[in-house]
């Protein structure tokens, strides 16, 4: 019973971890920030296009270079792990701390039932 409870939480945390890989615009590759989620095949190629033309300075130069991406979008692509000069949006992670803190204190009562 250990044994398998030890097995789930290291895979847990394996999974948690990896979902939640930091890549950061102006050194990403196209399969890095195709990884990321609500980035795509053609938003890569419009995001290294313009890193071409020099590198972003910070989101708001992201948001304006890169066509698609208004606030709502950079909200959503800053809480999946994407970075701007290694710094989320302002917002973001204040937002992912929440839903992180709420997926933590759903899963305890289980553990509590678990452990009875």
């Amino acid at each position: 019973m250990i044994k398998k409870l030890m097995l789930a939480v290291a895979a847990l945390a394996a999974s948690t971890s990896f979902a939640f890989a930091q890549v950061d615009v102006n050194k990403a590759d196209a399969a890095a920030l195709d990884g990321i989620k609500g980035v795509g095949p053609s938003m890569s190629k419009l995001i290294l296009d313009e890193r071409a033309k020099g590198e972003f300075k910070d989101w708001a130069d992201f948001q304006q270079r890169v066509k698609g991406v208004g606030d709502k979008k950079a909200m959503k692509l800053s809480e999946a792990g994407l970075q701007v000069n290694g710094k989320a949006l302002d917002g973001a992670a204040a937002k992912a701390e929440k839903t992180s803190a709420k997926a933590d204190a759903k899963a305890r009562p289980a553990e509590r039932k678990e452990a009875m």
